[in-house]
């Protein structure tokens, strides 16, 4: 992929709803992909679209939504559907590199939580997107995401002034703490955890809010396992930032989709609880040998190169992961030359 893969971003379209993104906070990997792919600076672009195999549809959804649902009135997702089709019938029309793939070898970029409904159309245009490749945050397999043909992506808290959380590298003898989260009840997942363990247990310490005095990083840095509950939607930013801070992520989620699971083993680097089995925290965790532990916080180092971004982007960061990842789904589909 690095010799070989080239990509062409379509220059229709205007800012902000194109050609544009978030930068900071947790959507902004939307952003940051577009504007590193659209820098000028990366060896991926394609010099001119028939050198191309890989097309970036560049439009941010979070931008979409903030021009055309400010004030909030409604919540159809026909104005944001209307744009993406709009867009794609554009280049089909002038260009003939859409037809002769179907879209197969066409991708969109998004960590908003709408970003899959781009997809979900009347019967007249549901053809277009049989195809299209989408590289989600909201990656949810009971919602119409499909490994074999989406992207699942990593959702980052991008903070203004840096490209993601700290990296820490506490040794394991140096984390008391057996299991940490902090957060809001968003969701029903985080609802259950709060309500079970929320200040009941001094080793799985559930939070709502953090006392300002407390370091939540420094927390998680102190911590064996760190819980990853969905939110309203099932990607969360704590499991890049569990891989950050050294701490062993603990996924707990219904109907996610991981990222980069065609690399990488998430089994041998973190742990997956059923949101049914949240009354059981303890007990499993517990359950694990401290072998098996340290073998699980070494790869949970190893892997950190993979969840972090760079700018210009590096080899085996999270953007070439995302390009690799979108590469891999276009080798799986043979074009109809």
């Amino acid at each position: 992929m690095e010799k070989r893969l080239k990509v062409w971003i379509y220059k229709e379209g205007e800012q902000p709803m194109a050609h544009d993104g978030p930068l900071n906070n947790i959507y902004g990997i939307e952003g940051q992909f577009i504007d590193e792919m659209e820098s000028g600076k990366s060896h991926f672009m394609a010099r001119h679209p028939d050198e191309a195999h890989l097309f970036l549809i560049p439009i941010s959804v979070v931008k979409i939504v903030k021009v055309l649902y400010s004030p909030l009135i409604t919540y159809s997702r026909d104005q944001l559907q209307r744009v993406v089709v709009d867009y794609i019938r554009v280049v089909a029309d002038k260009y003939p590199y859409w037809n002769r793939s179907h879209g197969a070898d066409h991708f969109l970029v998004s960590c908003h939580d709408w970003a899959p409904d781009v997809s979900s159309v009347d019967a007249n245009s549901t053809y277009i997107f049989k195809n299209f490749i989408r590289a989600l945050c909201n990656a949810n397999t009971s919602e119409g995401f499909k490994p074999h043909r989406d992207v699942s992506i990593p959702e980052i808290n991008i903070p203004i002034g840096n490209l993601g959380p700290p990296l820490l590298s506490t040794p394991p003898e140096k984390r008391p703490i057996l299991a940490f989260f902090a957060g809001g009840a968003h969701g029903y997942i985080r609802n259950i955890l709060l309500d079970h363990w929320k200040g009941k247990d001094n080793e799985v310490q559930v939070h709502e809010y953090l006392d300002k005095k407390k370091n939540y990083f420094k927390l998680m840095g102190r911590s064996k396992f760190c819980l990853c509950p969905s939110g309203y939607e099932v990607a969360s930013p704590r499991v890049v930032t569990a891989i950050s801070v050294g701490c062993v992520p603990v996924i707990i989620s219904d109907n996610y989709s991981l990222p980069f699971t065609d690399v990488l083993n998430w089994r041998k680097f973190s742990i997956h609880i059923p949101s049914k089995r949240i009354p059981e925290i303890k007990n499993i965790l517990h359950g694990i040998p401290y072998n098996k532990y340290l073998k699980m916080q070494e790869r949970v180092a190893k892997v950190q190169k993979h969840f972090v971004i760079n700018r210009p982007s590096k080899p085996f960061d999270m953007i070439h992961m995302v390009l690799h990842s979108v590469w891999l789904r276009r080798l799986n589909f043979r074009l109809p030359y």
